[in-house]
């Protein structure tokens, strides 16, 4: 006949043994129990009074002793637990026992302690899962974003009120439909129909990684929002993503504005590197240009006294002295001019002015910029080599940008030749690719492959302290970009450098 699990059963039991597994044995029945099992220790026997299982059931008013026959005649009992692990005790046992009782010998106890040890590992796991289940609903339903959970099917498994709200479904519609279907409308994945709405949860099943992506929706009434995703990988024991968790969040109205204004103040402080950088550039130029300057001055001073000193001898100049005159006047017209185009440059070059795109011919900016480096170049027995493109080699741009972009490399190759050498400074028209270039080359110490792969990046340099600020390739980098154009260098240590620029022609 089947038992009625409706009722209790009841177990009265008895241990021989009271040393270390009789203590710990008590101890579990503590801690655990067990429907519709009831145990109950009716008494304890061991031989050492001190035993400390034996202590132990004195402490919880379990009857002890230590002649195991007086366990077995206990009234009402239904088993008796060896833990002695001696076979003569267990016999002898066995032998007295009363008829119903039964009696487990050690080994059997040590199943069951090992049974009721598991039991409370699984309690305390059932126990870790109720508060992880308690966790994610908190952080599921009780979140003010809009949280989804989706299986890798793109199927709703979950979802909070604020996610349900935003599409406008019950929880009985949303759960076990595919998230694009219920957010969007679609039939298929998003990047499937529409290639500009990236799918953060297929590159987090990819990847299985976190990804974030904003979505640009376009309403009926041509009202334009903005939504970031971001997908959380949930991962099984082998690693897959077997669950993805998926926030979305509102972009405020008023933050694709702070974007725009964050560029321009980034334009802003770009436009004020450079300035600064073309000061640097004008002070090496300085000296150069004074020493340039002063020696036309020297030659127009010398021909004014010589002037002065003809008109004091004669008080009417002779025809030979009036022709002399006219040379004179012509080379310090000459002069002159060439003071004035010096200084004009060099004012042009300081002038700080708005980034402004016209037409620019590149072959006119190098010259201006050669014109200003020209005697840095002789004082340091540079040899120029100047082979331009016949013609106009037009391109949209600033041009105060592009002066500085082209004297930047150029004061880096006279840098790199302390002892002098040879610049090659070449423009060209390349047909295929409609594309101006200019090419700058050196025969300075060059780069290893280390410097070569930093050489664009801000604050780098190989230069001593106070030397160099290492940001002037970096904006020479963004000028060329800027202009959309192209910059590659080639350089080996010992044989120079060749950088060259490429820009699309108008």
């Amino acid at each position: 006949m089947d038992r009625d699990f409706s009722e209790t059963l009841e177990l009265n039991l008895a241990i021989v043994g009271g040393g270390r597994a009789c203590r710990y044995f008590l101890e579990l029945l503590q801690e655990n129990s067990f429907p519709y099992v009831s145990i109950n220790i009716v008494g304890v026997c061991d031989i050492n009074p001190e035993a400390e299982g034996l202590l132990l059931a004195r402490k919880l008013g379990i009857p002890t002793t230590g002649d195991y026959m007086n366990i077995i005649n206990l009234p009402d009992l239904t088993g008796v637990i060896e833990l002695t692990n001696d076979h003569g005790v267990l016999v002898d046992l066995i032998r007295h026992r009363p008829k119903g009782v039964w009696v487990l010998e050690h080994n059997i106890g040590r199943l069951l302690r090992n049974l009721f040890s598991l039991d409370r590992k699984l309690k305390a796991k059932d126990d870790e899962v109720a508060l992880e289940r308690m966790i994610s609903d908190i952080l599921l339903h009780r979140s003010n974003d809009r949280i989804a959970l989706l299986d890798p099917e793109f199927r709703i498994l979950d979802a909070n009120d604020g996610y349900l709200k935003a599409v406008g479904k019950s929880r009985e519609e949303a759960v076990g439909k595919q998230c694009y279907q219920i957010v969007y409308g679609f039939d298929m994945p998003c990047p499937d129909l529409q290639r500009s709405m990236k799918c953060p949860m297929l590159e987090t099943l990819r990847t299985g990684e976190n990804t974030r992506v904003v979505h640009e929706l376009v309403s009926d009434a041509g009202e334009t929002a903005y939504c970031s995703l971001e997908a959380y990988p949930v991962k099984g024991r082998s690693g897959e993503v077997v669950r993805v968790i998926e926030i979305r969040r509102d972009i405020p109205d008023e933050l694709p504005s702070l974007w725009e204004q964050r560029l321009q103040e980034l334009k802003t402080d770009m436009e004020k590197v450079i300035q600064e950088d073309r000061m640097l550039s004008l002070g090496k130029l300085s000296a150069s240009c004074a020493h340039e300057i002063n020696n036309p001055i020297q030659g127009l001073l010398t021909f004014s006294h010589l002037i002065r000193a003809m008109l004091e001898e004669k008080e009417v100049p002779a025809a030979e002295d009036l022709e002399h005159f006219r040379h004179f006047i012509t080379l310090m017209c000459g002069e002159l001019e060439r003071c004035g185009n010096i200084v004009t440059g060099l004012l042009s070059f300081a002038r700080e002015a708005p980034m402004e795109a016209r037409e620019v011919d590149l072959n006119e900016a190098l010259q201006s910029v050669i014109a200003l480096a020209r005697h840095h170049m002789e004082l340091q027995e540079i040899r120029l080599e100047l082979d331009l493109r016949p013609g106009v080699l037009a391109v949209r741009g600033d041009v105060h940008h592009l002066q500085q972009c082209f004297l930047n490399l150029i004061f880096n190759s006279i840098e790199a030749m302390p002892g002098g050498g040879r610049l090659c400074v070449a423009t060209s028209l390349d047909g295929e690719s409609r594309c101006a270039v200019v090419m700058i080359r050196d025969t300075g110490c060059g780069m290893d492959r280390n410097v070569l792969d930093r050489i664009f990046d801000p604050f780098y340099t190989t230069k001593p302290d106070g030397k160099g600020t290492g940001l002037g390739l970096s904006i020479v980098y963004g000028i060329v970009k800027g202009h959309s154009g192209h910059i590659h260098v080639e350089s080996s240590p010992g044989k120079g450098s060749s950088v060259t620029l490429t820009f699309p022609v108008l």
